[in-house]
């Protein structure tokens, strides 16, 4: 799960200012050139369209239409039968590839849709935004068209996924009311009886029914509407039934009598991680990740989730980062049902002890560290430092897996902190061509170097971009009057105008 968090971007350009930032836009796919397309199936004692393409659509063919008007509508139109068992079974598969691979909790809606349970774990993806940019992405290379909503209830996200107005909605917390309002009222799954009963009455949108009372607007539109209604604003749970995966290892505890201590709740995850070890152990594989799943007696759910960066199935180690979980969960009125899944799990084959046996000194594995330290401050937070094969100083590194090794460093001469961007000096003294700065303001203080080394030419990687060609940087360690070392660059040679426009930089400083 945390390898699709990860996301190669691509390098900022090394030789000029920093860009302002790009505004994140969904990429525009071409249309595609085919007949209109429209699946006919039965429903009731007749045939009605059931699905149009946009081609279709555009020539006054909806679903609910009768087939025998599409036809005399249309006479070329592409009738095809429809598949329902098709169509269930290819939600089946996504909600299981979503429980794999996403969230343990995934489940098919009663439409054409998936829900997808992301508290807990979108962290792990990047964030909730992040995710469903990558899921829309992944839909257009499988080649479905999807609409993305991420809300408070499952509710409110079917109803903005189908009426909202863009194919990306994300509601902040507490800011389902204002994001329904505007929907019209069959976004609340109503049957068609209430449906008729509240054009009747002059319901057109979710928030006519929101001022009105509850008991007149339950004997004009029947109590079901008043459900769906508060299941979308979050006044009644709707609880999500995942789909099981019976590949995933999970272990399940039913308690005699609620519990509300984080002592006892210690003790059950210490007896869970027992008997999911024997399934791993059977399985021959081990844990990268756990979700903890505590039912309180109100019937919601306290979930708390851990990863490790490398497999394990060491109980003492897996207990130790649940347990800095335990604050998170809020036990309410007690806690009477746990359930402990291993959504994320890699073979672990058996641990080599010819080493151990012979006397040998063994090197210490950081993977027990990495992962303590990441369950404080984040997995994102803790990383190894790695050299890349190249001149330019910020393209030279790269953040790799804590747990391996980086290669050989290079000899050349680097400050221990460097910039990712390089900042702006300002009032530079300097003699030209190749000598160093003597004097120089940053971040608004005035420096006077005392000494300097240099200059270090940098070229530009002129097969990357065409403007890298004739660029030039010049580096010069200097020190100032305080005992200061710094690492500044110049642009441009001094010589040709295309190398540069001759500004100074501050790059890195040293120790």
């Amino acid at each position: 799960m945390r390898e699709l968090g990860r996301r190669s971007e691509a390098a900022s350009h090394p030789y000029k200012a920093q860009a302002p930032a790009l505004r994140l836009a969904t990429p525009v796919m071409p249309p595609v050139q085919h007949a209109p397309l429209a699946l006919v199936g039965k429903v009731g004692r007749r045939e009605e369209v059931v699905a149009a393409c946009p081609g279709a659509q555009a020539l006054g063919i909806h679903p609910g239409m009768a087939a025998t008007h599409a036809r005399a509508l249309v006479s070329d139109l592409d009738f095809r039968p429809s598949e329902p068992e098709a169509d269930a079974a290819l939600l089946d598969r996504l909600a299981l590839l979503a429980v794999r691979r996403w969230s343990p909790i995934a489940a098919v809606t009663p439409a054409d849709g998936l829900w997808i349970d992301l508290a807990g774990c979108d962290h792990l993806h990047g964030g909730e935004e992040r995710f469903c940019r990558r899921l829309l992405a992944f839909c257009r290379r499988a080649g479905f068209t999807a609409r993305v909503a991420v809300a408070d209830t499952p509710g409110a996200a079917h109803a903005l996924a189908r009426f909202g107005k863009a194919d990306l909605t994300r509601v902040e917390p507490h800011g389902t009311v204002e994001a329904l309002s505007t929907l019209p009222i069959a976004a609340l799954r109503l049957t068609p009886t209430a449906l008729s009963a509240a054009r009747k009455f002059g319901f057109e949108r979710i928030a006519d029914l929101l001022p009105v009372a509850r008991g007149p607007l339950a004997r004009r539109l029947g109590l079901p509407t008043i459900t769906r209604l508060d299941q979308a604003l979050g006044g009644v749970a709707e609880p999500i039934t995942p789909r099981e995966d019976i590949e995933v290892p999970a272990v399940e505890r039913r308690l005699l009598e609620p519990i509300s201590t984080a002592e006892a709740i210690e003790q059950v995850m210490g007896d869970l991680l027992g008997d999911l070890v024997v399934l791993l152990q059977t399985k021959g594989v081990g844990a990268r990740s756990l979700r903890l799943t505590g039912m309180r007696v109100d019937g919601t759910e306290q979930i708390v989730a851990v990863g490790t960066s490398r497999p394990t199935r060491e109980v003492s180690h897996l207990l130790r980062l649940l347990k800095l979980r335990i604050e998170r969960i809020d036990p309410g009125m007690g806690l009477e049902q746990f359930q402990m899944v291993a959504p994320h799990i890699e073979p672990l084959d058996a641990v080599d002890l010819g080493a151990v046996l012979a006397g040998e000194t063994l090197v210490r594995d950081p993977a027990r560290l990495v992962d303590l330290i990441a369950g404080r401050i984040g997995m994102h937070s803790v990383f190894r430092i790695a050299p890349v094969e190249s001149h330019v100083p910020e393209r030279a590194v790269v953040r790799s897996d804590p747990n391996e090794l980086p290669g050989t460093w290079p000899e050349w001469k680097r400050p221990i902190r460097l910039f990712a961007h390089p900042e702006p000096l300002h009032r530079v003294i300097a003699l030209m061509p190749d000598q160093p700065p003597r004097r120089f303001e940053w971040r608004g203080t005035t420096y006077k170097v005392v000494g300097g080394d240099g200059p270090e030419r940098v070229h530009g990687e002129w097969w990357r971009r065409d403007a890298e060609v004739w660029a030039v940087r010049d580096y010069y360690s200097v020190e100032d009057e305080t005992g200061g070392r710094y690492w500044v660059f110049r642009r441009g040679d001094g010589f040709e105008d295309d190398t540069g426009d001759l500004s100074w930089w501050m790059h890195g400083v040293f120790g």
